[in-house]
């Protein structure tokens, strides 16, 4: 007999800087690359009028957040120099902050952390999980969101040789107990923290679904933080489906609904007014399954 997927609990609501989040539904999170090697939109946004037309698109297609990220993070990705990537998130998070959107910033560089959150900057996502030397002091002051992400390795490498874990949901919920517990002993509050496993990052296909069909399973015993979902056009969708990153907006948006059925809080696309339909219909179906409806 099968079990049925237990219904995680609600999200803890997740302090980001000028906005509280609550996580009624799961909230979607459009990705605004300013980098001119994005693996799926490289170059697209680059210039200022651009990125902040398509912010306004992804708005107006119901994205709840906007994430700016200014140095690609892709498998074999080059690093960024630090001067670049200011020159490209600064700008736009300027820009943007009028929206009243809470505006993320995808960096795991100390200086940029510090500049963007000057900037008006409601949260970090770092691919690092604020490990590098100055992260933790970066933040620390503010009352940005964080999202601290696991990865095997490093960008450049981290896909190169195969992956190894004991046991890859088990894993990623130790470092993450391991984060949260360094974070707060920096005085950092709970409230702002949400976790992201990091589709991709150091896993093989088989890692990924796993961590995918496990979600809360990589949460620390007995929290609720939010947890991040980012599989949006990436290689395990290709892996199943035989599609190129330009083929993958049906795959990306299965996943973010089994994301979003194992207890993702927030859900990180670029395809954003696909994954918002998407939802609503899983939303209403969900609502009637409470309601009880016959």
């Amino acid at each position: 007999m099968t079990t049925p997927i237990s219904s995680p609990l609600p999200a803890a609501p997740l302090q980001c800087g000028r906005f509280t989040l609550t996580f009624e539904r799961p909230l979607v999170m459009g990705i605004l690359n300013v980098t001119p090697d994005s693996f799926s939109d490289g170059g697209r946004f680059v210039s200022r009028d651009a990125a902040l037309a398509r912010a306004e698109q992804m708005l107006a297609d119901g994205a709840d957040m906007i994430d700016i990220g200014g140095e690609s993070t892709r498998p074999g990705a080059p690093p960024v120099p630090l001067d670049a990537e200011l020159e490209r998130v600064v700008p736009i998070v300027e820009a943007l902050r009028a929206m009243r959107v809470p505006l993320s910033v995808d960096t795991y560089k100390p200086a940029v952390m510090r500049a963007v959150l000057e900037a008006g900057a409601d949260m970090i996502n770092d691919i690092w999980g604020l490990r590098r030397e100055g992260a933790l002091d970066a933040v620390k002051d503010s009352n940005c969101g964080l999202c601290v992400m696991h990865m095997l390795g490093e960008p450049r490498t981290m896909q190169l040789h195969d992956p190894v874990y004991e046991d890859v949901v088990a894993d990623v919920r130790a470092f993450f107990a391991e984060r949260v517990a360094t974070l707060a002993h920096a005085g950092i509050a709970a409230a702002r923290v949400s976790l992201d496993p990091g589709f991709g990052f150091g896993k093989t296909v088989e890692h990924n679904y796993a961590l995918l069909a496990h979600l809360t399973g990589t949460l620390p015993s007995g929290t609720n933080f939010p947890l991040l979902a980012g599989m949006s056009r990436k290689s395990m969708l290709g892996a199943v489906t035989g599609r190129g990153a330009g083929e993958r907006l049906a795959a990306s948006v299965a996943g973010a609904i089994c994301a979003a059925e194992r207890g993702a809080a927030i859900i990180r696309v670029h395809d954003v007014a696909e994954t918002v339909d998407a939802l609503k219909v899983w939303q209403a179906t969900k609502n009637a399954a409470r309601n009880g409806h016959h």
